[in-house]
């Protein structure tokens, strides 16, 4: 129960996956790649401790799965520009 208020706390204080399309769209490729990753793994160990039944994190969860659709977003219209300029 300690540990699962001390994840709560963490993911409340950090909300690094809460960035708006403005702040994201700054970032670079690789940066890109590397948030989608954070936010993967993170996603992957909420879902993990869900399923055991240690965390109620859904809204988390909504908002990660949120935030890797706006990196994979921004990811694709790149590509498609670049593709585009060729």
């Amino acid at each position: 129960m300690k540990a699962q208020k001390a994840e709560l706390m963490k993911l409340e204080k950090d909300k690094r996956w809460k960035w708006p399309a403005e702040n994201m769209r700054e970032w670079t490729d690789d940066e890109l790649k590397t948030r989608e990753r954070e936010f993967s793994d993170q996603l992957f160990r909420l879902k993990f401790q869900m399923a055991g039944g240690q965390s109620e994190h859904l809204n988390a969860v909504r908002e990660l799965r949120t935030g890797i659709a706006r990196v994979k977003t921004l990811l694709r219209q790149r590509q498609m520009g670049a593709t585009q300029n060729k």
